[in-house]
C-alpha cells in the first residue's frame, strides 16, 4: 500500500496540489469533482492523495519538527538562523520554508477533503464499500489536518481557533474569520474521527496490499489526542480522553511490542503496536531519519543533524531503563552505519552534535553495508528511508488514558506500568502527574504527534522548564579511548513568556494572502 500511494502521488499530485494564489484558495483539483464518473479503483486513488502531505518537507519532513525543537529535549544541532529564532521565540512568522509551508499543506489536505465529501454523495458508479472508505478517508485526513494545527495556533482566547472551513463552505465565504476557541476545532476534530470510525474497518480487516490505509482505532486514538489537547483549555475534556482511549484499549486489536528498541524496526512496521505511522520507503515518506543523525554522517551519507539531544534528555531516563540506549547514541556507544561500525566519539573522534549526543531511534535502515538503495533513499538530500516513523502507536494511548485517570484523581498505574514494565523498570504505586510527565517524556521522544513541547505548554510547565539552560558533554580523550565527560552549556536559558508563546505566529505570507485571517498577538 505504501508504495502504491508513494507511486501514485507522482503521477497525480501535480495536477491535485497546486500553490495557493490567497488563503485557501486553490486550482480545482480535477478528481474529485469527477467521483461521479468513477469506478472503485479510480476512486481508491483519489483518497491516496489525501496522504500527500505526509510526503513533503514542510510537514513530516523537517516543518513540524522545528517545533518540537523548541523542548529541552532538543537543540539545533548546526548553524540555522530561522531555526535558533524558533527555538527562542524570536520568530514573527517569517521563518524558512520548512515552518511556513506547514499551514498550506494542511489547508490543502483540508480542502480536497471537503471536495470528497461534497462528491460521495454523487458517485453512484460506487460500491457501498468504496464509497465508505473515500468518506471515511475524508472525514479522517479532514480531523487529522486541524489537529496538526490548532495545538501551535490556536487557543481559547485571546487568538480564538484556526479557521473552520467545511464541504458547505463556499468559494466566496472561505476567507473565514478565526473562531471564538480552539475548542470550537477540537469539537469538530473528534466529530469528524467519530464519523470515520463508524465508516472506516479495524486494521487487521485491510487487505495486506492496503496496509496504510486508515482504520477504527487510529480515529479513536486520534479522538483521544484532540481531547488531551483540548483539556488545555477545559479539564472536563479528561473525561473524554479515558472514553476514546478505552475504545482503542477495549478493542483488543493492540499491544506493546516486548521490546521497546524492535519497535523503531523496519520488521515492525505493523506491529500490534502500529496504529498509525508515516509510510515511508527509499523512494519518498518522512525525511526525519535522514535529518536527525549527526551532521554528515561521517562521509558514509549525508544525514543533516538539525535535531540533537540534550543532556536533560539523557538524565530523564532512569538507571536501568533500556528506552535510553534505544532513543540516544552516547558517548562510547558501539552502532553500524551503512556497514561501519562506529564506536561514538571514539572512532572516529569527530562528533557534528554539540552535545556529544545524538538520536539513534531511527537508525534500523542504515545499518547495513547496502542500506543505500535498499532500505535508505539513494539522494541524500531526500534521506527517506523504509522504516514508518510512528504518528500515534499503542504505548502512547496507554499513557493518555494514565494520564486522563491522574489528572481526575484516579489510579493511572494499570496503563502507565505497561508502558514501564516494557522498559525494564519497577512498576510504580500511585503514580503522580510527575510520575505521568517524566514517562511520556521517555517514552516518546522525538515523535511526531506526541511533542513535548505542547506537553509542557498543556501543563504549564514551559516558562520554568525554558528558564534553565540545556546541557550537553565535551568528550575528552586519551590514549585508551574517553578519559572524561565534561558537562558543558550548549542552549542559554530562553524567555518563554506564556500569555505570547504558548501558540506560534501563523506564518506570515498566509496573513499577508488574507482579510479575515488574524495573527496571533504578540507576532
Amino acid at each position: 500500500m505504501k508504495r502504491n500511494i508513494i507511486i501514485l502521488l507522482v503521477a497525480i499530485v501535480a495536477l491535485n496540489f497546486s500553490s495557493c494564489k490567497k488563503f485557501l484558495e486553490f486550482e480545482p483539483y480535477g478528481q474529485p469533482n469527477q467521483l461521479a464518473n468513477m469506478n472503485d479503483e479510480q476512486a481508491m486513488q483519489a483518497v491516496y492523495s489525501l496522504f500527500y502531505w505526509q510526503y513533503r518537507e514542510g510537514t513530516l519532513g523537517r516543518g513540524f519538527m522545528w517545533y518540537e525543537n523548541c523542548s529541552d529535549n532538543l537543540i539545533t544541532g548546526r548553524t540555522q538562523a530561522e531555526a535558533q529564532n524558533i527555538k527562542n521565540f524570536l520568530d514573527n512568522g517569517s521563518s524558512g520554508r520548512d515552518v511556513r509551508d506547514n499551514w498550506p499543506q494542511l489547508y490543502q489536505t483540508i480542502n480536497y477533503a471537503n471536495q470528497l465529501i461534497k462528491a460521495v454523495p454523487t458517485a453512484t458508479k460506487l460500491s457501498e464499500k468504496v464509497k465508505n472508505n473515500v468518506m471515511g478517508h475524508a472525514y479522517f485526513f479532514r480531523a487529522f489536518a486541524y489537529l496538526w494545527l490548532a495545538p501551535f495556533y490556536g487557543d481559547n482566547g485571546p487568538n480564538g481557533g484556526i479557521p473552520i472551513v467545511t464541504e458547505n463552505t463556499t468559494i466566496d465565504e472561505i476567507d473565514v474569520p478565526r473562531p471564538a476557541s480552539v475548542l470550537d476545532n477540537y469539537n469538530m476534530i473528534i466529530e469528524d474521527f467519530e464519523k470515520a470510525a463508524e465508516l472506516l474497518p479495524y486494521f487487521d480487516e485491510i487487505p495486506v496490499n492496503e496496509w496504510g490505509l486508515m482504520h477504527k482505532t487510529a480515529a479513536w486514538s486520534l479522538m483521544a489526542r484532540a481531547a488531551l489537547h483540548a483539556s488545555t483549555w477545559d479539564p472536563s475534556y479528561y473525561a473524554k480522553v479515558s472514553e476514546y482511549a478505552d475504545l482503542v484499549i477495549n478493542s483488543g486489536k493492540h499491544a506493546l511490542v516486548s521490546n521497546y528498541a524492535d519497535v523503531f524496526k523496519i520488521e515492525n512496521n505493523w506491529s500490534p503496536e502500529y496504529i498509525m505511522s508515516a509510510t515511508s520507503t527509499e523512494i519518498d515518506g518522512s525525511k526525519l531519519p535522514g535529518v536527525l543523525f549527526q551532521n554528515g554522517g561521517f562521509g558514509y551519507y549525508n544525514t543533516w543533524g538539525y535535531y540533537q539531544p540534550t543532556l536533560e534528555l539523557y538524565n530523564a531516563f532512569e538507571e536501568g531503563d533500556t528506552r535510553r540506549k534505544a532513543t540516544i547514541v552516547a558517548p562510547g556507544d558501539t552502532i553500524y552505519f551503512i556497514g561501519n561500525e562506529i564506536i561514538w566519539a571514539v572512532n572516529p573522534s569527530s562528533v557534528s552534535s554539540p552535545s556529544a549526543l545524538t538520536f539513534g531511534k531511527y537508525l534500523d535502515p542504515f545499518k547495513a553495508a547496502d542500506a543505500v538503495g535498499t532500505t535508505v533513499n539513494p539522494n541524500s538530500d531526500n534521506g527517506t528511508t523504509d522504516l514508518n516513523v510512528p504518528l500515534i502507536r499503542y504505548a502512547d494511548v496507554l499513557l493518555m488514558k494514565a494520564e486522563a485517570l491522574i489528572w481526575q484523581g484516579q489510579n493511572g498505574d494499570q496503563y502507565l506500568n505497561q508502558v514501564r514494565v516494557r522498559a525494564g523498570l519497577a512498576p510504580k504505586t500511585n503514580a503522580t502527574k510527575a510520575d505521568l510527565k517524566n514517562e511520556r517524556r521517555c517514552e516518546l521522544a522525538l515523535e511526531y504527534g506526541s511533542f513535548r513541547h505542547l506537553d509542557l505548554v498543556r501543563w504549564g510547565d514551559a516558562k520554568a522548564a525554558y528558564a534553565q539552560p540545556l546541557h550537553g558533554w565535551k568528550v575528552n580523550l586519551g590514549g585508551n579511548g574517553i578519559e572524561s565527560l565534561e558537562v558543558i552549556e550548549v542552549w542559554p536559558a530562553r524567555n518563554f513568556n506564556p500569555a505570547i508563546h504558548h501558540v506560534f505566529p501563523i506564518p506570515a505570507r498566509e496573513i499577508a494572502k488574507s482579510v479575515n485571517l488574524k495573527q496571533n498577538l504578540g507576532y
